[in-house]
């Protein structure tokens, strides 16, 4: 909450960190953007489960194969929609990049939209190979999730209210609750040790 309200989280010098800790939530050194991710992999795993979902974890990663440099599916969930199997990607970006900076300044959720573009460039043609579905499931470091995942999250809550006579309402608010938790509080961490270690 700090960092969103503006109010620096850290005084030292800003060689070290930005003040308001923006550059942490997408550094790479330190593997806590690494940790963030499976972290969120592993609750949408967990939650797919309880909806009765087939899934594997970290499929579609043979170093053999074509296309190898690609890694579509996080999860990968049998008989998603219509009898397909989805490969979803879960990814997490920065509205605060020189690519996407103006247009988040208007929209929100716009850098988790240009980041599916750029997944489904990238894995598409792997995916259409193994006949799966492409779905990016990408957040933004403030938790606004793109148009994708939102949808993804729909079915999901509404597979999960049917298990569990509960409104759809309510699964969909504990879906997101769940999730963003997670991203804020792997975010805080990232801060929070680049103040420490510094």
């Amino acid at each position: 909450m700090v960092a969103w309200s503006g109010i620096p989280v850290c005084t030292l010098p800003w060689q070290c960190l930005d003040p308001l800790g923006h550059h942490a939530t997408t550094c790479k050194r330190g593997g806590d953007v690494v940790v963030r991710h499976n972290t969120l992999r592993d609750v949408l795993a967990e939650t797919c489960h309880r909806a009765h979902l087939g899934i594997q974890v970290e499929a579609g990663n043979d170093p053999t194969a074509d296309h190898s440099h690609t890694h579509p599916a996080d999860l990968l969930l049998t008989n998603w929609t219509t009898g397909k199997t989805a490969a979803f990607d879960i990814s997490v970006t920065s509205p605060l990049n020189t690519h996407t900076l103006m247009e988040a300044g208007v929209s929100a959720g716009s850098a988790a939209l240009a980041s599916e573009g750029r997944k489904h460039r990238a894995n598409d043609a792997k995916c259409k190979e193994l006949g799966w579905l492409c779905v990016p499931l990408i957040a933004d470091t403030y938790g606004a999730w793109g148009n994708e995942a939102v949808e993804a999250f729909s079915q999901l809550a509404s597979r999960l209210a049917t298990l569990t006579c509960r409104p759809k309402s309510a699964v969909l608010r504990d879906i997101y609750g769940r999730l963003n938790l997670h991203l804020l509080r792997a975010n805080a961490t990232a801060i929070l040790t680049r103040c420490i270690l510094n």
